[in-house]
């Protein structure tokens, strides 16, 4: 297993960030480490990562204790912080080559690196003169360059606007053929179009932890579509297995179908047969929305 963590505990004071967390993650698995702000991710990931020590209990990672042999611990996994430490005045290249010698790795790592996470076009320019995917690109060039077991990702797509958030899932699920990763966040459509499971933390303690393929079986889907041009509900409802359609605002429209098919290739048809264009399109588990409000509304404090 790539990461086992027994029986966490973390306390400031007398206040308990993290009471008893257990959680095993294997290779190859992309998984969702889900909770409202405040609820111990962040906490958990500095961990997993070395920057803190836990009150009790234990972390593995890939192998190797995060109290006992943090050094290991640290060549094994790469970092993505929710707040991106770039130094904005250098130039990309020139921050990731500063970053390689550290690690002792070839400038042709770092060739590669640039390439896998599409910064070549980008790589000329100093970091502050980037936007923000860009920016959220070097940050995972830099936690990949050491070439590590463990990707671990807090609120990667934060403050992202659509291009943006599209190209980073897609870069990540890449990354995810080859890594494990733990990726924290507060927004479920993230969980749902990167990871194949969830784990629910609130108010410290994990609530839940499913496969979201378990959470699918059975139950209906919501589809968010937003179309270039108005759209008359009636049209969408003789979609294939719709349960129900709401015109939400403007063009964006919320399909409900009866079925764990996805249902996204009917929509970009029907799209395609109407000549309309997709501006966005986002599937959305009810039952996944609806066990994290139930989790996390109605869960007590320990």
């Amino acid at each position: 297993m790539s990461i086992i963590v027994k029986d966490i505990t973390k306390t400031y004071g007398n206040q308990n960030a993290l009471q008893g967390v257990s959680f095993t993650l294997n290779k190859g698995e992309i998984v969702g480490f889900l909770g409202p702000n405040g609820a111990g991710k962040s906490t958990m990931m500095k961990i997993l990562t070395t920057y803190l020590l836990p009150s009790e209990g234990q972390a593995i990672v890939y192998g190797f204790d995060t109290a006992l042999d943090p050094q290991n611990v640290r060549k094994s996994v790469g970092y993505l912080p929710e707040h991106n430490p770039l130094y904005l005045e250098m130039y990309v290249r020139e921050y990731l080559n500063f970053n390689a010698s550290i690690h002792k790795v070839s400038k042709k790592r770092v060739q590669e690196i640039i390439t896998i996470t599409g910064l070549l076009p980008e790589s000329h320019k100093k970091i502050g003169q980037l936007s923000k995917g860009y920016r959220q690109r070097v940050g995972l060039a830099n936690a990949l360059l050491h070439d590590p077991e463990v990707l671990i990702l807090d609120e990667p797509t934060t403050g992202l606007d659509p291009k943006q958030l599209l190209e980073i899932r897609s870069l990540i699920q890449d990354i995810g053929k080859e890594k494990t990763i733990l990726m924290s966040t507060h927004i479920m459509q993230e969980v749902e179009a990167i990871c194949d499971r969830v784990i629910i933390i609130n108010k410290g303690t994990i609530v839940a932890d499913k496969n979201l393929s378990e959470l699918r079986a059975g139950h209906q889907q919501i589809i968010i579509v937003e179309f270039d041009y108005r759209v008359e509900t009636i049209a969408l409802e003789r979609l294939d297995k719709v349960a129900s359609v709401k015109n939400t605002h403007d063009f964006i429209y919320e399909i409900t179908f009866s079925t764990e098919e996805d249902m996204r290739a009917k929509v970009f048809d029907f799209a395609h047969d109407n000549e309309l264009k997709i501006l966005q399109l986002n599937q959305k588990n009810a039952t996944l929305e609806g066990l994290f409000l139930e989790l996390t509304s109605t869960k007590k404090a320990p």
